[in-house]
């Protein structure tokens, strides 16, 4: 199977101590922070296509826009998804959603990435 729209990929979180706003630096808060959410968030874009690459390509960040709607405490499950939207050339665009176990809407967002031949990348540093 090629690369091609509709792809998709999700996790379940457990908000942990770990990936509070206190312990990543981006607040003062006991909640989910918003780097973590978008550690996972990239991470599930990874997942989405990761099985679909040619052999000896990886896939890099290159843009995020993310909205952080709604705070989720310590012990909160979150369900992260990630779907495929648009491919053109080697730029894949991703839709994110993150939804509590509550059913509120945690983070909407869009992630972009580029498909890269690993070798030639890390060369490059």
């Amino acid at each position: 199977m090629t690369l091609a729209p509709g792809l998709r990929a999700n996790i379940l979180i457990m908000v942990e101590r770990e990936d509070t706003a206190i312990r990543v630096g981006s607040g003062d808060v006991p909640v989910l922070g918003t780097p973590r959410l978008l550690s996972f968030a990239e991470g599930v874009t990874v997942k989405a296509v990761q099985r679909y690459l040619e052999p000896g390509q990886t896939s890099v960040g290159t843009r995020v826009e993310l909205e952080h709607r709604v705070p989720s405490p310590v012990g909160m499950h979150v369900e992260i998804s990630a779907e495929l939207t648009d491919v053109d050339g080697r730029r894949l665009g991703f839709a994110i959603t993150a939804v509590d176990k509550t059913g509120r809407l945690v983070a909407t967002g869009r992630i972009e990435r580029v498909v890269v031949d690993r070798e030639r990348f890390l060369a490059a540093l």
